[in-house]
């Protein structure tokens, strides 16, 4: 997705967290909490009713893959407008553990079947609302490895779907690779959180 309304901010800047199940988004959040306190850590789905929603979504094999998408967007549009706009506004850093990257890599493989070319339908649906990130860290990871430490507990991770949905990454990261930088998940989890640190410091200190 190359488009996305810029906020008229205060000098806020967004960072989110992508990755496959099991790739340590989690521990490397938790990591960056206990180093910056003062910055702003959320998450989708969030914790509102919408994102109660997707996650019943998520733990049911009956759902509507078209139902279930709409509720991931209905879901981002009350985290715009309750955590990401007014965060930006307020010139605060953000870091969101998944965000669209997620919707579009994820939906678009259970939307295959549904819809033809899913990923740019997911992403035009965002395009005239969303807020693209100023930095994305991808935390790569295999899907084996992915699906053993998520313990393959829900539909999204079977390795199979991840394995698609890692093909789906890649061509995200090809369409704006000057957005995502690759940090290899499989690293010792200290290495991890020093390298996405790296990361997230080049970006503040431009």
């Amino acid at each position: 997705m190359s488009h996305g309304r810029t906020p008229a901010n205060g000098g806020g800047q967004l960072i989110t967290l992508e990755g496959l199940d099991g790739s340590g988004k989690s521990t490397v959040i938790e990591g960056l909490q206990r180093r910056h306190p003062d910055w702003c850590f959320t998450c989708e789905p969030t914790t509102s009713w919408y994102g109660d929603a997707v996650r019943r979504s998520v733990e049911s094999d009956a759902a509507d893959p078209i139902a279930e998408l709409f509720l991931f967007i209905a879901d981002h549009a009350e985290h715009l407008r309750t955590t990401i706009r007014p965060g930006l506004e307020a010139g605060e850093v953000i870091i969101s553990d998944r965000y669209v990257d997620s919707r579009i890599a994820y939906q678009a493989v259970t939307l295959a079947d549904t819809i033809e070319a899913p990923a740019a339908f997911i992403a035009a649906v965002h395009e005239p609302f969303t807020i693209l990130p100023d930095l994305t860290i991808f935390l790569e990871i295999d899907a084996e490895t992915a699906a053993r430490r998520s313990g393959a507990t829900n539909k999204f991770e079977q390795v199979a779907h991840l394995q698609h949905v890692g093909r789906q990454y890649e061509r995200l990261i090809q369409e704006a690779p000057d957005r995502f930088v690759r940090i290899d998940a499989t690293s010792p989890p200290a290495e991890v959180l020093v390298a996405v640190e790296r990361a997230v410091e080049a970006l503040l200190h431009r």
